[in-house]
């Protein structure tokens, strides 16, 4: 099994930054995805962005591009998300995924919440 631990959400005031942390424990391959999800208000869950272990292959989804950059810290099994220019519309729940195995199986952490006053 896998937990994930999240940190780094808060209330921000438009065109302001966060950063979100997720900490991975367990047992974890050498070969994973990590990602963030979001979930706003009255819509389904989105993949905001993704990175691969070792090289660190990134998609984002095009909302975010040029103002959200996912990292991660494989000595640390932590994955990041900064955030930057945030807007209104980037209030939601903020969920980290990780993902691995074949077949695969999906861990999820348990959300932190991310609110953007205008």
């Amino acid at each position: 099994q896998v937990q994930l631990v999240e940190s780094g959400g808060g209330l921000v005031q438009a065109g302001g930054s966060l950063r979100l942390s997720c900490a991975a424990s367990g047992s974890i391959f050498s070969f994973n995805v990590m990602a963030w999800y979001r979930r706003a208000p009255g819509k389904q869950r989105e993949l905001v962005a993704s990175i691969t272990s070792g090289v660190g292959i990134t998609n984002y989804a095009d909302s975010v591009k040029a103002r959200f950059t996912i990292s991660r810290d494989n000595t640390k099994n932590t994955v990041f998300l900064q955030m930057n220019s945030l807007k209104p519309e980037d209030t939601a729940v903020y969920y980290c995924n990780l993902r691995q195995g074949v077949p695969v199986n999906a861990y999820w952490g348990q959300g932190t919440q991310v609110t953007v006053s205008s």
